[in-house]
């Protein structure tokens, strides 16, 4: 989690898809470049809407949210003034807005929902 030093509030990192990307590519880019993580996405865990003000323009923008597995850690995190790693008890009362408590909820059900997938294909796989 990451402090917004506009308004002081904790939220889900977020960074801008370019355009030559996927959303995909621009979560593992930003966790590799801010963050000093190599990582996998898993699953989308959800998807959100909202406008911001960019140049005195209203601008559109979606938000996709991706469940990822750290691979490795390569350094420290250079991209955000303030962050915390936090269990998901913790994680869920210290986001600010409905939206990103919900979206965390979801990442839980698919995380579970991915490790009984592996758990049952590591079974299966033991068994032939």
């Amino acid at each position: 989690m990451i402090k917004n030093s506009e308004n002081d509030s904790w939220e889900i990192p977020k960074t801008v898809v370019r355009k030559v990307e996927s959303s995909v590519r621009a979560i593992i880019r930003m966790l590799g470049e801010q963050c000093g993580m190599n990582v996998r996405v898993i699953e989308e865990a959800g998807r959100s809407g909202g406008i911001t003000t960019i140049n005195g323009k209203t601008v559109p923008q979606r938000h996709i949210y991706y469940l990822a597995k750290m691979l490795s850690a390569q350094g420290e995190i250079l991209g955000f003034e303030e962050y915390r790693w936090l269990e998901y008890a913790q994680a869920i009362r210290k986001l600010s807005t409905k939206r990103e408590r919900a979206i965390l909820k979801a990442a839980k059900k698919e995380l579970v929902e991915w490790l009984k997938k592996r758990k049952a294909k590591k079974k299966k796989d033991a068994q032939s």
